[in-house]
């Protein structure tokens, strides 16, 4: 499953969540990160157990500015409301599964 997420939304969608979420920090105008978008896609519907939580860094500056995301695409790894793992630019689909083991 694929979220939007906002500041408003970001402690109850993601360091809430009772599963590990992922969490791709980018911007519409970014290229890698429009690449990046159907491997998600793809990744959310072989595995709709994960939550994939999609953050604009143009529209949520503060959430991007509390995690240290300096470039995009970022993809962090939250788990228990903890951020186990971040990783900045464009990320393959056996990349990214090896991010979540």
């Amino acid at each position: 499953m694929i979220k939007n997420i906002t500041a408003e939304n970001f402690s109850a969608e993601v360091l809430e969540s009772s599963a590990p979420v992922l969490v791709d920090f980018w911007a519409p105008w970014c290229l890698p990160c429009r690449l990046l978008s159907p491997t998600l896609d793809q990744l959310a519907k072989e595995q709709p157990q994960l939550l994939i939580a999609k953050v604009n860094v143009d529209e949520q500056p503060e959430l991007a500015a509390k995690y240290g995301v300096m470039s995009i695409p970022t993809l962090m790894v939250v788990e228990a409301g903890q951020v186990k793992l971040q990783q900045s630019g464009l990320q393959n689909k056996q990349g990214i599964l090896a991010m979540l083991a």
